[in-house]
């Protein structure tokens, strides 16, 4: 049963399940009431049938089916109705932008969710593109969105593909995922994860510890993508076979890499020669993901990023994508969201 008109739909979700309608519109209606904040809509509701009013209603409606759907197999989260509105909104802009804002961008059209299985199929879940704190390893992770559909595409496709973006986005979590997905199916053989050691904005002076140690904390994020995905003994397994390898920039000089996943992260802190000496590590058989955030960059005042050099010098060269990610992308805690378009918009008033 469905009728609409331009501000007003009506319609019901089958079957009329008080468990799953409770899980849809969560404690005292949170999850309905974060659905209209969100949309500018009303939603009301009697037993299993909704009426909407608002510009957006046929919108809603999409979003109400969509969640319910999924409450057929756990009850919902306000993460989850969060990240559902976040690729509602993403896919509308995306259709409305055309094919997004990347440059020599690979075509995702028929891609459909370009869902990574880094552990090789397993249950229906569809897990968030952006860790939440979910135990054990994840089966599914799935893109949110344009933009990370068109990511996902092009790391498949391309040797080298680069992802820029504010924080929260998925750049490093999405690369890691097709990491290990490419060594469980044995289509590489290593993964190696790198990172520049450059401390933001404070002096940690000596730290104890054999080299390893040292350079852990710098690497964290890559092991909490890592541990997430397949789960911490495997991981240790991987490390100890080398068959995953974490290491700092500086131990990348001389190096060829072959049959490997390698991701530089946290990109915008490496100097342009440290960015061209990276670059000249990829190997045969190998394949190279760059991710990282203009606007938080590390490095000493008047020292230009590797990253932003590489973007301007290595437009239009082939086998080399970007996907350029914007404060729309974020997949964190809506204050996230929000607070980068603040900074957006306080560097646009500042230029001339």
């Amino acid at each position: 049963m469905s009728s609409a008109s331009a501000a007003s739909r009506e319609f019901a979700l089958e079957p009329a399940d008080n468990a799953r309608l409770a899980s849809l519109c969560g404690p005292l209606d949170g999850n309905l009431r974060l659905v209209e904040s969100r949309l500018g809509v009303q939603i009301r509701r009697r037993g299993h049938e909704f009426r909407i009013k608002g510009a957006r209603a046929a919108a809603t409606e999409t979003v109400l089916r969509e969640l319910f759907a999924h409450t057929r197999h756990r009850q919902l989260t306000p993460e989850q109705v969060h990240l559902c509105l976040v690729e509602h909104a993403n896919d509308r802009n995306g259709k409305a932008n055309g094919k997004g804002n990347g440059e020599g961008n690979a075509s995702t059209e028929g891609n459909g969710d370009a869902v990574v299985a880094p552990a090789g199929g397993g249950h229906d879940a569809q897990q968030e593109a952006e860790g939440g704190g979910a135990a054990g390893r994840r089966s599914m992770v799935r893109a949110r969105g344009a933009h990370q559909r068109e990511y996902l595409a092009n790391i498949q496709q391309h040797d080298l593909s680069f992802g820029i973006g504010p924080a929260g986005t998925g750049k490093t979590y999405l690369a890691v995922a097709c990491a290990v997905e490419a060594l469980l199916s044995e289509r590489v053989r290593r993964i190696v994860l790198v990172r520049p050691a450059v401390e933001a904005g404070e002096r940690l002076g000596f730290l104890p510890g054999d080299m390893a140690q040292k350079v852990d904390p710098y690497l964290r994020p890559m092991y909490d993508a890592l541990y997430e995905l397949m789960g911490f003994e495997r991981v240790a397994r991987f490390i100890e076979r080398n068959a995953i390898e974490v290491a700092p920039l500086a131990f990348m000089r001389g190096r060829s890499l072959n049959e490997s996943f390698i991701i530089l992260d946290e990109a915008q802190n490496t100097t342009i020669e440290q960015m061209k000496m990276f670059l000249t590590r990829i190997g045969f058989g190998a394949r190279a993901v760059v991710t990282g955030d203009l606007t938080q960059t590390d490095l000493p005042s008047g020292r230009m990023s590797g990253l932003q050099h590489a973007q301007m010098i290595l437009r239009g060269v082939h086998g080399v994508a970007f996907t350029l990610f914007d404060a729309g992308d974020v997949v964190r805690h809506p204050l996230v969201q929000r607070i980068v378009q603040a900074y957006e918009s306080h560097e646009t008033a500042r230029e001339p």
